[in-house]
């Protein structure tokens, strides 16, 4: 019966010959490796994080009032409500995780330069909205952690004079975080970030398979390309077809990275949920500590150590517009960062002063 049905659909619309001729006639780098692999990662873990929000979204009550029991009954009482949101909850940070080693691979071997500098600021842009849908998510549990860490958060544009009140009073809907506040996170959470994040990753996608993968600037198939003065179709010196090499080399990636979110739900279950996760949110009372999640941490401690607050947001700012415009401000052809030591000791230095606010966040 399959059959049939499956073969009635090939004769009406040749989509597996579309398919197959698609997969073969692909070229990818015999030189790709497994970082090559993160950006479809990326792409299954936030399909991932797509079909446990539905299922969550059955019980959750997007109210001040109901929204962290219906947290609590989730992982109480709702059969295998628990696991859902644990997977939500752990691949949230293992997604932010492995887009920033897609950037920060893509940057070592040179594959932003000439003529992937759109497909560069697209996965930026995209790294900016996977924050974003953090950032309003994080509220949503409506705990004492979540709430306080959002009025930090929220509190942030302040430091810019005239448009900074305007601004914080748009996000939190008054001069507090409140109900409006949830509500208005929520809708940016489950309605305007998903089409946004499926624009950029449908631009992004589209430009990896126009222009293709680029080989790592330090290879030896990397000294034979033409400079791209005018489009032309992809080729490479020396390729395989994307199936069915490359898309095993992704499928096992992919169960490496399911592997380790059930490892850590497993055995380190209290790594992204705190005790103040556990506490409803409480206006009234400030917690002791409250920090943001670990991937906020660095630009937080910043701010701590930099007196003028203005000063210090403004500068994040300004780093932020270098990274996702960085491929138009560095127009020399040398891709080998290894022949780069002036860009290579500043990538250095830059990468380990972020792990360095990160950890001193962590533990200050």
């Amino acid at each position: 019966m399959w059959e049939k049905i499956k073969k009635g659909i090939e004769v009406r619309t040749g989509l597996g010959e579309l398919i197959k001729k698609k997969q073969h006639e692909y070229q990818v780098p015999k030189d790709t490796n497994i970082f090559y692999t993160l950006g479809i990662i990326a792409l299954v873990a936030y399909m991932i994080q797509a079909v446990t929000g539905y299922f969550l979204l059955i019980y959750y009550i997007p109210h001040s009032d109901h929204a962290f029991r219906s947290i609590q009954d989730i992982m109480n009482t709702v059969p295998f409500g628990w696991l859902i949101r644990m997977v939500h909850i752990v691949v949230s940070s293992l997604m932010v995780i492995i887009i920033l080693l897609h950037l920060i691979s893509l940057f070592i071997m040179g594959s932003y330069k000439k003529p992937r500098e759109l497909t560069w600021l697209a996965g930026g842009c995209l790294l900016l909205v996977v924050l974003m849908f953090c950032l309003s998510g994080y509220l949503l549990p409506w705990s004492q952690r979540s709430y306080w860490a959002t009025t930090i958060a929220t509190n942030m544009p302040t430091a810019f004079p005239v448009i900074g009140d305007f601004i914080a009073k748009g996000l939190r809907g008054g001069d507090y975080i409140s109900g409006i506040t949830l509500t208005r996170f929520f809708a940016i959470h489950v309605a305007f970030l998903p089409p946004l994040f499926l624009l950029l990753i449908g631009l992004h996608v589209f430009l990896v398979t126009r222009i293709g993968l680029s080989t790592p600037a330090f290879s030896k198939s990397a000294e034979d390309e033409k400079p791209w003065t005018e489009y032309r179709p992809v080729s490479h010196t020396n390729s395989y077809p994307f199936y069915p090499h490359f898309v095993l080399k992704e499928a096992f990636m992919i169960t490496a990275f399911l592997a380790v979110t059930f490892f850590l739900i497993s055995f380190m279950p209290t790594l992204f949920i705190p005790e103040a996760a556990n506490t409803p949110a409480d206006p009234f009372k400030t917690p002791a500590h409250i920090k943001p999640e670990w991937y906020f941490l660095a630009p937080y401690q910043m701010l701590k150590l930099i007196p003028n607050k203005f000063f210090g947001i403004t500068l994040q700012l300004i780093l932020v517009v270098i990274l996702l415009l960085w491929p138009f401000f560095d127009t020399k052809k040398e891709r080998n960062i290894l022949k780069r030591p002036v860009l290579l000791s500043v990538f250095l230095l830059l990468l380990a002063m972020w792990i360095i606010l990160t950890v001193w966040g962590r533990i200050s």
